[in-house]
């Protein structure tokens, strides 16, 4: 794996100066020679001239959170990651790579995820060039590299979680409902695949989450019954612990002595009056409590 060496190169100002002075003289000269027939002259002011268009190709400029990675006939020289006008071996292949952040936003695609259910799942990944060397020669191209690897661990990721769970179970992470969870996971797996690029991420979110169109209808459904139970269920603990608190304050206060018969229609009456989901009506009785 290629290592990277940041290094430094010549101002590009100072040979912009000698460039520009080399031209006049190299022509001033060849017509010198022309002028008194001097071959030797005029063979010296031509080399002198395409030395100095040679020495022009030496120049190039690094912008804020650029780079540029240096060549030489296959061999990798270093990285200018200083910004400025630079001239360096006019021999050198002066790649130009990008350190900015930038944004992958992944495209829906369908998988399965871990209990088998089909669903579509998007991932928007923040990440950036961090080693020139490793994304310049370790990898073809790293760019794409990184679209195939993403969409790689988004589809890992949604197999190893289920997209929800309709238990009570805490422990339990699912897509849905353990989002920062699963984000980390991602980002983590990511971070995994791109180093061998030379790839930092930066960030990494899940943009799209649902069941496929085949099933989206059916769990809906599911999901909506499971929310029904989960209601009934708190309304029936909520109203027992009622019931009791009722039973016990009359039998603390003594105001009336009930026997079992009597405290279980007290208490069928109170779970429907709690319990039910249409407004009760009263009945007053006007007899006996056992009328």
């Amino acid at each position: 794996m290629a290592s990277e060496k940041t290094r430094s190169a010549a101002s590009g100002y100072a040979m912009l100066v000698l460039n520009i002075l080399l031209y006049p003289l190299a022509i001033i000269g060849f017509i010198a020679g022309v002028a008194v027939g001097h071959a030797l002259l005029i063979f010296a002011m031509i080399v002198l001239l395409l030395l100095n268009v040679f020495i022009s190709i030496g120049f190039f400029v690094v912008n804020p959170n650029d780079a540029r990675v240096l060549v030489l006939f296959g061999t990798y020289k270093g990285t200018v990651k200083k910004n400025g006008f630079f001239w360096a071996n006019p021999f050198y292949r002066k790649r130009k790579i990008t350190l900015r952040a930038r944004n992958l936003n992944g495209d829906r695609i369908k998988v399965n995820d871990k209990e088998g259910n089909p669903i579509e799942i998007a991932a928007v990944v923040v990440w950036r060039v961090q080693e020139t060397a490793k994304a310049s020669f370790d990898v073809d191209d790293y760019q794409e590299y990184v679209v195939v690897q993403s969409e790689a661990a988004v589809r890992h990721m949604a197999g190893s979680y289920p997209y929800d769970t309709f238990d009570s179970k805490e422990d339990v992470i699912s897509l849905r409902g353990g989002a920062d969870q699963v984000n980390r996971a991602l980002e983590k797996e990511l971070t995994e695949r791109f180093a061998r690029a030379g790839i930092e991420v930066i960030e990494a979110r899940i943009s799209h989450l649902a069941y496929a169109q085949e099933i989206a209808e059916a769990m809906l459904r599911r999901q909506q019954a499971s929310a029904v139970v989960a209601a009934r269920t708190k309304i029936v603990e909520g109203a027992v612990g009622m019931v009791r608190l009722a039973l016990e304050s009359l039998a603390r206060e003594g105001v009336v002595e009930l026997d079992e018969e009597k405290k279980a229609t007290m208490v069928s009456n109170l779970l429907v009056v709690l319990c039910g989901e249409s407004q009760v009506t009263p009945v007053v009785n006007t007899g006996t409590l056992y009328q």
